[in-house]
């Protein structure tokens, strides 16, 4: 057990320290030496729990409800905006110097063409992962998107956002990418100024509802544990792809507020970033087994229940471990269907993919698989 000494930290941090570090150990094994944090990278992890995104919440603050609402259904590029709705948009709008579209346009193909792949590793790998600690699911208890049709709705807006992301110039200026990113950086900042306010928020256990460390890392599991997961299904990344990848999320996490320290920019950066976070995350509540038993269990027509859920426990125990499926309540799977994926992709991924034409050829299965999804 760890003595606190500074009573401001929230008690959530680090509140588990042993089952931290056993969640976390695959991510430090894959960060390499140094991957331990020092004594201030600790600190500001601490500081990080009690930190918002304070443009967003300044906007908030300065301007009403409905002239918000109005801004927001205008966009980013309207004209008439009113002028701490400008400020905000300029400032967000104002690119960081080491942004660059080559990086950005090369990230977005290479999210496109890793195809079907990416949205299971996004719904399995990520999002499942990311329920296996309490750490940001209260927010989501609290605004009511926990279970039945909120799931798939949850689901279908972020897959649209992250189709709008990875489109052909999608973060470019006046993309839909930019403008749906900067629409759910203000809603993220309009959630958290109303459970600030709200007399049973517990500051002292969660601290800020949506700060800087939970951002951060929601942050990694759409950049690093992504890259990871496709590995562990077979799919090709390159060098180039896996640089391109985390600089168009680097990007998007910019655009969404997250300090400029806290992003991941390189694999080996993101990795040990990542284990930070993990380890001094809570352990699993009465949320994480909610949400993960609402997850694989979505799907409402009877005939296709049986079978997503069974591929959605296959795919999470192949992705994840046994003791993540434990800490989720969810019962184990033989990985069946993951490696179906795995033997797809040795042929598709890893062989055509490496041919001449290779890439039209996974770009043009993308659209085709995206096209089905979205059908379905």
């Amino acid at each position: 057990m760890t003595t606190r000494v500074d009573p401001s930290v929230p008690t959530r941090f680090a509140a588990d320290p042993a089952w931290g570090e056993r969640a976390a150990r695959p991510l430090r094994w894959a960060a390499g030496p140094g991957a331990q944090p020092t004594d201030d990278e600790l600190e500001a992890l601490r500081a990080g729990l009690l930190r918002r995104d304070e443009p967003a919440a300044a906007l908030i603050r300065a301007v009403t409800p409905q002239a918000l609402h109005r801004a927001l259904a205008a966009g980013p590029f309207a004209d008439d905006l009113p002028g701490k709705v400008r400020e905000f948009y300029d400032l967000a709008l104002n690119r960081p110097a080491w942004v660059d579209d080559r990086l950005l346009d090369r990230g977005a193909q290479a999210c496109r063409a890793f195809g079907k792949d990416a949205t299971l590793v996004l719904t399995y790998g990520s999002l499942l992962g990311g329920y296996r600690t309490a750490a940001a699911l209260e927010p989501l208890v609290r605004t009511g998107r926990l279970a039945g049709g909120e799931t798939r709705r949850r689901l279908q807006e972020t897959t649209l956002w992250w189709r709008a992301v990875t489109a052909p110039g999608g973060l470019a200026p006046g993309g839909e990418g930019l403008r749906s990113t900067l629409h759910v950086r203000v809603m993220h900042a309009l959630v958290n100024a109303r459970l600030e306010a709200a007399p049973d928020w517990d500051m002292s256990h969660r601290g800020v509802p949506i700060n800087q460390y939970d951002q951060a890392s929601t942050l990694g599991v759409f950049s690093t544990s992504f890259l990871l997961h496709l590995r562990l299904l077979g799919v090709r990344v390159s060098g180039a792809d896996s640089r391109a990848v985390m600089h168009l999320w680097s990007y998007v996490g910019w655009l969404m507020g997250v300090d400029e320290e806290w992003l991941p920019f390189t694999e080996r950066r993101g990795r040990r970033l990542l284990y930070h976070f993990l380890a001094n995350d809570p352990p699993p509540d009465d949320n994480s087994v909610a949400l993960a038993r609402a997850l694989t269990g979505r799907t409402g027509d009877h005939r296709l229940r049986f079978w997503e859920r069974e591929r959605a426990l296959s795919l999470g125990a192949w992705l994840l471990g046994p003791a993540a499926m434990r800490d989720l309540g969810l019962p184990y799977r033989l990985p069946w269907y993951a490696l179906s994926r795995v033997a797809a992709n040795i042929v598709v991924s890893q062989g055509i993919g490496r041919l001449p034409g290779g890439r039209r050829f996974l770009l043009a299965r993308s659209d085709r698989q995206a096209r089905s999804q979205l059908d379905e």
